[in-house]
């Protein structure tokens, strides 16, 4: 072979590789546009971490585990009710045997799952829940909790170490749900970092969001279902096939968007509503409808991107979380079932996210545990055979 001959050759050769790889671009750009064309949906996808969080010391075991909060060094907080440890589950306590011990109420774990701090229980100054119910821990490091016992209308707020601030309301005092100075069986607590305020969903007992300053607990103001004043008239029972309740019907959690929006769980009535800063009614959106007992949304956090894109839910009825888009309010897709196995759930009650977007979840009843689940980026979801959507698994 000459040298022209090999050189045209090689040229050749060339060519044909650019072909295939300008080939290959074309029938890339075309399959991205067709999966576009065909509405292919997006949502983050997560993954059980079986290993988080570490065992814990001193023989401790867990109760029903009712709040959750992630602060922000990415610690984990999370109360439970030490009461609802079964006697099989706290021999040492018994003095019966050596295994286990009722942990005390409020677990501080640090990001690699080990306890690092804890408190909890009755103390001078303060009057601890009947049910403890709710933590939320503020950007300030204060340590909010409630409670939803029958005589729980009150709020302590404590620091990281556990020293009490101060209460607000006092137990067992309540007047109905415009009372200004006492709560009701408070659900969950929120802070608006930007305005210095905390949001009340309060919750079991009285029908309303109220809004605090977050450093005095001063009153700023409060409402109702739609934004209107909120009064304590005896509702029937949901029923999915009658109009929308013009009342909340237990107000489980509220949750304070970036871009100045209060999403509320209204639980029972299968609904989240949302809000102006102010208590503007905005719009509502109903999931899983045909949901009784408890309702279908339990608790709900946002995604940790800059846009917020993502809303997840909790369905302790149906047990699984829920990922919505936050602008519409469209499911995208459900992970979850029930059961005891990693990944599987037992009452999952509570949400909330790390800086880096994990999820992580508590579980009430005999659940007594929290799971993470790592955050593996957003990909196209599927159709099971029960055209039930589901994320892809993560690789």
């Amino acid at each position: 072979m000459n040298f022209r001959t090999a050189r045209y050759v090689g040229l050749t050769r060339v060519l044909l590789v650019l072909f295939v790889v300008m080939a290959g671009v074309w029938h890339l750009s075309k399959t991205s546009v067709a999966a576009q064309g065909n509405g292919t949906k997006q949502a983050p996808i997560f993954e059980v971490d079986p290993y988080w969080p570490k065992p814990l010391p001193n023989h401790w075991v867990l109760g029903s585990t009712i709040g959750l909060s992630v602060d922000a060094q990415d610690h984990v907080w999370i109360v439970h009710r030490p009461g609802t440890v079964e006697d099989n589950f706290k021999a040492a306590d018994l003095k019966v045997g050596v295994c286990c011990v009722v942990a005390p109420d409020v677990l501080h774990f640090d990001a690699t799952g080990t306890v690092v701090g804890h408190f909890g229980g009755k103390g001078a100054g303060y009057e601890w829940p009947e049910s403890n119910h709710g933590i939320t821990v503020d950007s300030k490091g204060g340590v909010w909790i409630g409670g939803n016992g029958n005589t729980d209308t009150q709020i302590l707020k404590f620091d990281r170490s556990g020293k009490f601030l101060f209460q607000l309301g006092k137990q067992g005092v309540h007047n109905g749900s415009n009372d200004l100075v006492n709560f009701w069986r408070p659900a969950k607590i929120v802070e608006d970092i930007a305005a210095n305020e905390v949001y009340i969903a309060d919750g079991y007992g009285n029908r309303r969001i109220i809004v605090l300053d977050r450093e005095t607990g001063k009153y700023k103001r409060h409402w109702g279902a739609y934004g209107k004043t909120p009064d304590d008239t005896k509702v029937p029972p949901y029923d999915p096939k009658a109009p929308p309740s013009q009342h909340f019907n237990t107000v489980h959690c509220a949750q304070m968007s970036n871009d100045g929006f209060v999403y509320v769980c209204d639980r029972v009535n299968d609904r989240i509503q949302v809000f102006r800063k102010d208590g503007t009614f905005v719009k509502e959106a109903f999931f899983d409808k045909n949901t009784l007992r408890s309702g279908s949304v339990w608790d709900m956090t946002l995604s940790r991107d800059p846009q917020q894109a993502y809303l997840y839910y909790a369905n302790g009825v149906d047990e699984k979380i829920c990922i919505v888009r936050r602008e519409t309010l469209e499911t995208l897709t459900c992970f979850g079932d029930g059961g005891r196995q990693p990944g599987q759930f037992f009452g999952v009650h509570n949400l909330d996210t790390d800086s880096k977007g994990n999820l992580y979840a508590t579980e009430t009843y005999t659940g007594a545990r929290v799971q993470r689940f790592l955050f593996k980026g957003v990909g196209p979801v599927a159709k099971t055979e029960q055209g039930v959507l589901w994320p892809q698994q993560a690789r």
